[in-house]
């Protein structure tokens, strides 16, 4: 498998549904729709799936040819560097307005990109009957696809299409057995530094100017006999404040590094006061994506400390972020070197975690005497029962839970469960998961 996800960008004329359809694609109202033209000013990505399949889809601004404004012209140049980024493009058109002479144009540019390109026929809401997409044979794209993303008509089949068109990538470059070591966190808290403190010798450029590393950079490193491949990767910003292209791709970028690795070891600077918003951010992502997480208080060295107050820090962030509690937090400096050995381990120690896998017999025994310690509540006077549960997969470690009647399980309940099957075999630096499953009901 690649570990690199493939990324899908809509590109269009302004108005023909662009943001519609990325909105019916990802299954949630994330991108804003309106029927006024250069509404999406920036480009919005996000993760989702077809068919067991994982990519990433980009909703750009609409291409306003011709236009000196300035506004035209950066929503312009950002839809034509969602093209050089992209493994394949939808090229979307509108329908019910026909070929118009912008279409023309970009469908000239796109044949050049040298990239995949499937034309969408949008607004074709009266499918089979309507045949107008049949009229966009004439833009030379090849055969386009009538779809209608406000109802989602021939998204299903314009998915399978897509998914067709998408390049073999040859395999990774790492063993089966190698360890992909993801190093992320806002621009400039000394991710550069660490990974060259953590593989001995300046392999990334080091500058004290925030986004200094564009791209993600592979490097192989053997630590007690495992292959770690570590990632060092363009700081992430909140979207908002993404404004030029290459740091809206470096996000970009980040994200797909974060998916594909085993272990996200994430920095936040340990001589601010607090964790920013951002930190938050990117530790949800890196945990919410099932992945072991390590957090590296980073710049410690420039702490003015007492005996407690890597005690009280860490304690004012685990009452913050509360999955904080079952990560490990190292106290570090990658100027000095501080606690740099600790980190390797406990990089081992929790990709470890992430793959374990415990015995059915075990699972039930602390299922039985969890329900025997506090039964579920009941439901409509009828009694909910836990019946039994199984681990089904690791990386991360995912157990189904089977009861009579699963909907019916409060959340507090469902934490219960969690909590104690984190104090049975603690899972420390990784997500576990609880999948309900129902059962006959009694």
């Amino acid at each position: 498998m690649s570990h690199r996800l493939p990324v899908i960008a809509v590109v269009g004329r302004p108005n023909v549904g662009k943001s519609t359809f990325f909105n019916r694609v990802i299954g949630k109202r994330v991108a804003i729709v309106d029927d006024q033209p250069g509404v999406t000013r920036d480009r919005n990505f996000a993760k989702t799936d077809w068919a067991g399949h994982d990519f990433f889809i980009v909703d750009t601004g609409g291409v306003i040819e011709g236009s000196e404004d300035a506004l035209d012209v950066a929503i312009r140049g950002q839809a034509m560097a969602a093209v050089e980024e992209a493994d394949i493009i939808l090229f979307l058109v509108d329908g019910r307005d026909g070929v118009q002479p912008l279409d023309e144009r970009l469908a000239e540019v796109l044949r050049k990109a040298n990239k995949p390109v499937v034309l969408v026929v949008n607004k074709m809401d009266n499918l089979p009957q309507d045949q107008a997409h049949l009229d966009f044979w004439s833009l030379g794209i090849g055969e386009p696809v009538p779809v209608s993303a406000l109802s989602g008509k021939g998204s299903g089949d314009l998915l399978d299409r897509v998914l067709a068109e998408l390049p073999d990538w040859p395999d990774s470059d790492s063993g089966e057995d190698d360890i992909r070591v993801a190093v992320v966190g806002k621009p400039n808290v000394g991710k550069s530094s660490m990974v060259n403190r953590l593989i001995g010798e300046d392999r990334v450029v080091v500058s004290d100017i925030a986004g200094t590393t564009r791209d993600p950079i592979d490097t192989r490193f053997q630590y007690h006999g495992k292959t770690l491949v570590f990632v060092d990767t363009a700081g992430l910003r909140r979207q908002a404040k993404v404004k030029d292209s290459l740091e809206y791709y470096s996000a970009l970028r980040t994200d797909r590094v974060v998916h594909g690795a085993d272990v996200c070891i994430v920095l936040v600077d340990a001589s601010e006061e607090d964790l920013h918003a951002q930190d938050v951010r990117i530790l949800q992502t890196a945990w919410d994506a099932g992945k072991a997480v390590i957090l590296l208080a980073n710049k410690w060295d420039l702490v003015e400390k007492d005996t407690m107050t890597a005690p009280e820090w860490e304690k004012k962030v685990r009452a913050r972020i509360p999955f904080l509690q079952w990560v490990p937090i190292v106290f570090t400096s990658a100027l000095t070197g501080q606690r740099i050995r600790k980190c390797l381990d406990l990089v081992l120690e929790v990709n470890e975690t992430r793959s374990k896998r415990v015995e059915t017999h075990e699972v039930n025994e602390v299922l039985e005497a969890l329900a025997r310690r506090q039964p579920p509540p009941h439901f409509r006077g009828k009694r909910v029962k836990v019946k039994y549960a199984t681990q089904v997969s690791v990386r991360p470690p995912t157990f189904a839970i089977f009861s009579n009647f699963p909907r019916e399980l409060p959340e507090h309940y469902i934490r219960f469960l969690h909590n104690g099957f984190r104090d049975a075999w603690s899972f420390m630096g990784s997500p576990i998961r609880l999948n309900l499953r129902g059962g006959r009901e009694e």
